[in-house]
């Protein structure tokens, strides 16, 4: 069986980073990011979690209102929204596109695109896997062949771009590159799975220079995170092999710990969690969870299980005491639980929901499954509680979706949609 990717068949996207940065959708000059903003893979914390306007759990009969759709190209890449513009990432025949859009409309404001002749080994598809992100008025893109582009948000003209796989000796691997850009303090992080200690690097934001490189691991279909662990800022990767603290400034290794299947054909792809002093990772090929805690550079196993909630492809969310995911292989079909992040015990469990992501709205969860449906459910400890319903795409549904000022902004292989989902608009 091939390893496949959170951005392959099975779903993407790896794909992001966090930024804060933001320009009017009609030309005038970058202003700060809004809370409201979704401008990386996860959101503003890449953790899930939404922190705009509240969102609405009565719909109409057809579902929420519909703002507009658009036609698109192949691609697990998700999209991003910054102060009103929204950046897509997908392939058009032989050229990977990065398009901007203005978020309320759906108007194009500007495109950019390049030559690509990348095949997974599959043929499943074509296109880019990891999600653009969005820095101090940067669009910085991760192409399925490893070629890195920084571009201007407000007009798209490029700033840099670097063909990573030829300069890192990077191996080819099943689905092609998928870790989506993390951006903290002007430094731009990824796992590339070079050679030569390159297995993660971090590049200088502004100018694509190489900052540092550390460890050999191979890369995954993860994205990184930002952490504050113990009073000390961090970037966790989840590689191939397992999970690297690293220093973002240095790129000194501050611990590491293993955690991947003993079969090649497996994969690490949902991106690691942190609640200070815990970080919980997951996999599926009978890897399972892990929650642990750190302890300076020590690590101390707090539970582990392959039975409470093994992410194939998509991350959980955390809120409170709580995490809520999806548990099981997504060719098996999935279930939705809700499981105790203190013991790994699961609260409730709804079997057979098979697979799709899920994102943390308030007191809400807000799933997309991969069949196209929306879904508003109770991020409670109690039971699962189904609040609002509506299918807003056709099959099939692998890219992360984006939630911006009430607005979910969501794709399929074929089409972009945007459905408002603010209360009393």
């Amino acid at each position: 069986m091939a390893e496949f990717p959170f951005p392959s068949r099975r779903i993407l996207l790896l794909s992001g980073l966090l930024l804060w940065l933001g320009a009017e959708p009609h030309g005038v000059s970058p202003v700060a990011a809004q809370k409201s903003d979704w401008p990386q893979f996860l959101g503003p914390k890449r953790n899930g979690v939404y922190g705009g306007p509240a969102i609405s759990g009565s719909w109409p009969a057809s579902g929420p209102p519909v703002l507009w759709r658009k036609p698109v190209g192949e691609g697990f890449s998700g999209p991003v929204v910054q102060a009103g513009r929204l950046i897509l990432f997908h392939r058009l025949e032989g050229r990977e596109r990065v398009e901007c859009l203005e978020a309320q409309s759906g108007r194009p404001l500007w495109q950019f695109d390049y030559p690509t002749d990348y095949r997974d080994d599959f043929g499943f598809d074509g296109g880019p896997r990891a999600t653009p992100s969005v820095w101090e008025g940067k669009v910085y893109t991760f192409g399925a062949q490893g070629v890195l582009h920084c571009l201007e948000l407000e007009s798209g003209r490029k700033i840099w771009s670097l063909k990573t796989h030829e300069k890192f000796g990077v191996r080819k691997g099943f689905f092609g590159a998928a870790c989506s850009p993390l951006v903290e303090n002007g430094r731009l992080f990824l796992n590339i799975g070079g050679r030569g200690q390159a297995g993660l690097v971090a590049f200088d934001a502004r100018t694509g220079r190489v900052l540092w490189t550390a460890t050999d691991d191979e890369a995954s279909y993860s994205s990184p995170a930002m952490a504050t662990l113990g009073g000390r800022r961090q970037v966790l990767f989840f590689t191939r092999t397992g999970l690297v603290s690293v220093d973002p400034e240095s790129g000194k290794v501050l611990f590491r710990f293993r955690w991947r299947a003993r079969s090649r054909a497996s994969v690490n792809a949902a991106t690691p969690l942190a609640a200070d002093p815990l970080i919980f990772l997951s996999a599926s090929y009978r890897t399972g969870a892990v929650q642990l805690r750190v302890k300076g550079t020590e690590l101390e196993t707090v539970w582990t299980s392959d039975e409470s909630l093994s992410n194939h492809y998509s991350t959980s969310v955390i809120r409170g005491d709580y995490l809520f995911g999806f548990h099981g292989r997504q060719e098996y079909g999935q279930s939705l639980r809700c499981v105790s992040l203190q013991t790994g015990r699961a609260l409730w469990s709804r079997e057979g929901f098979r697979a799709g992501t899920v994102s943390l709205a308030g007191d809400r969860l807000l799933v997309l499954k991969e069949n196209g449906e929306l879904l508003v459910v109770a991020a409670s400890p109690q039971a699962f509680r189904l609040i609002a319903k509506a299918r807003i795409l056709a099959p099939t549904v692998r890219a992360y979706p984006a939630l911006a000022d009430g607005r979910l902004f969501a794709r399929n292989q074929k089409e972009l949609v945007a459905v408002d989902l603010q209360a009393g608009r």
